[in-house]
């Protein structure tokens, strides 16, 4: 059975007044450094690793996040090699929670729901994301869950219907919704900016049960550097989710031989900077601002490799899209 790392749920509030951080990440891309980069995370104060198990040719997904998943099958990554790798990893972190993100015809079809929400919670994740769950199987992963203590994430649209966002509410108690920004492809905001969200986010903790705490929003989809991480927060979300953007990061170090740690390290500086104010001389205050010194090049590769990209997709509940009919989630 997983223990989660700390207490607060997923995204407990931050004193900085930053909202919540989950970073996308495909498992074995790079081969062998799932722990170190896990451990960066966990240090930089990210929440929540949404840990994919990659899976080939995913139809909404743009190419950066599939060429990440292509190396990483290329390298041998299975479910089985990721949970392997995450029952070594967990007694390490102290903060961050892992949301496993798997799809189901590549990589859970095949497996009985009970034995293998057990294994996953015994390897140490905290919640499941579900990519691609047929209807038919909803109640059976759902109850799966469950019985096994492991939380599920949940996935929904600003355009769904209401019947939706009142499933992905109930159904997110113990994890997170992952609200989707907007319909469409990755590497782009909605039209009216992330800070449009605000109607929706307050729908959905609308429907959580009485007896259940507000349920966390986790916003997605669009959200690479820091304005858009606090057009989120004006939304009211708890947190956002980054995809694209921080696997476009990971790519540009490998293609140029760079560090791919201390690289997502210093997008995360940009992504989330400290800010607090201290005092200066004459009363002038000064910001605490990164100390990478690779801001400008963080800037660079995340803008110019994320546009036109997409994202994993996922439903833990089945949810559905514009006109309720099923759709897939996009990063």
């Amino acid at each position: 059975m997983s223990a989660a790392p700390g207490p607060g749920g997923f995204f407990p509030p931050r004193p900085d007044g930053h909202p919540g951080l989950a970073v996308f990440l495909n498992a074995g891309d790079p081969p062998h450094l799932l722990a170190d980069l896990a451990l960066m995370l966990d240090e930089e104060g990210v929440e929540v690793l949404e840990l994919a198990v990659p899976f080939p040719n995913s139809p909404t997904d743009g190419p950066v996040i599939r060429r990440s998943a292509a190396r990483a099958l290329a390298a041998g990554t299975t479910l089985d090699t990721v949970l392997a790798e995450l029952a070594r990893l967990r007694p390490a972190l102290k903060r961050l929670k892992v949301a496993l993100l798997a799809d189901w015809s590549h990589s859970l079809r095949h497996r009985d729901p009970a034995e293998l929400c057990r294994a996953i919670a015994a390897a140490g994740a905290d919640a499941l994301l579900v990519h691609a769950l047929p209807p038919r199987l909803r109640a059976t992963w759902h109850h799966a869950c469950q019985d096994t203590g492991l939380a599920q994430v949940t996935t929904c649209y600003p355009t769904s219907t209401p019947e939706v966002l009142a499933d992905a509410a109930r159904a997110a108690t113990g994890a997170y919704v992952y609200l989707v920004a907007h319909y469409g492809r990755s590497g782009t905001t909605p039209a009216a900016g992330h800070q449009s969200l605000a109607d929706t986010v307050r729908t959905l903790r609308a429907h959580t049960p009485p007896t259940a705490g507000p349920v966390p929003v986790a916003v997605g989809f669009g959200v690479k550097n820091a304005a858009d991480l606090q057009a989120v927060a004006a939304a009211g979300a708890d947190a956002a989710i980054v995809g694209s953007a921080a696997v476009a990061r990971l790519e540009h170090d490998l293609d140029t031989g760079g560090d791919v740690v201390a690289g997502l390290r210093a997008y995360l500086h940009d992504l989330r900077p400290p800010r607090s104010p201290q005092p200066g001389p004459a009363g002038r205050t000064t910001s605490t601002t990164s100390t990478t010194g690779t801001a400008s090049t963080t800037s660079t590769a995340s803008t110019t490799s994320t546009t036109g990209t997409a994202s994993t997709t996922g439903s833990a509940t089945g949810t559905t899209g514009r006109a309720g009919t099923p759709t897939t989630l996009t990063r």
